[in-house]
């Protein structure tokens, strides 16, 4: 009867030990992987704006300044609603960041808002919609590189 309560407060505190003393790169892999906002490499993605593809110094910029983006919020789409995300009347001509996450390809469409950004994804059949707080992204005009 006591190795009925000795042994499972045994395992549990190991458990906990083992939980608690992960690795600092276990634990980056676990916030990338369920992470909303996730990083970006600019080696790896196609960055267009208004049709016009962003190279060089421009395209390094907006994946920068997106990668130092502060989350703000999520916003919950209902069904049925993703062409409101995907086409706001409010807003003028999207960033369009096209990359691959793992073997998905992912698409990107950044809203710029004097206050915000409202940042688009589109995987597979799947739309997740956010805000962020990036004041480069914000204030940078990419119509002058054009």
């Amino acid at each position: 009867m006591t190795w009925a309560v000795i042994l499972p407060i045994i395992l549990f505190s190991l458990f906990k030990i083992a939980i608690t003393s992960l690795p600092t790169g276990a634990i980056e892999w676990m916030f990338g992987k369920f992470g909303v906002h996730s990083k970006l490499n600019d080696a790896d993605v196609t960055v267009t704006f208004d049709g016009i593809t962003l190279e060089g110094e421009d395209k390094v910029e907006v994946v920068k300044s997106f990668n130092e983006a502060t989350f703000l919020e999520k916003q919950y789409i209902w069904p049925g609603t993703e062409h409101m995300f995907l086409n706001p009347e409010d807003s003028g001509t999207p960033l369009i960041i096209h990359t691959k996450r793992g073997k998905m390809d992912v698409k990107i469409l950044l809203f710029r808002y004097p206050d915000h950004v409202d940042v688009v994804k589109q995987y597979k059949k799947k739309v997740v919609a956010y805000s962020l707080l990036a004041n480069d992204l914000q204030k940078q005009t990419v119509s002058a590189a054009l």
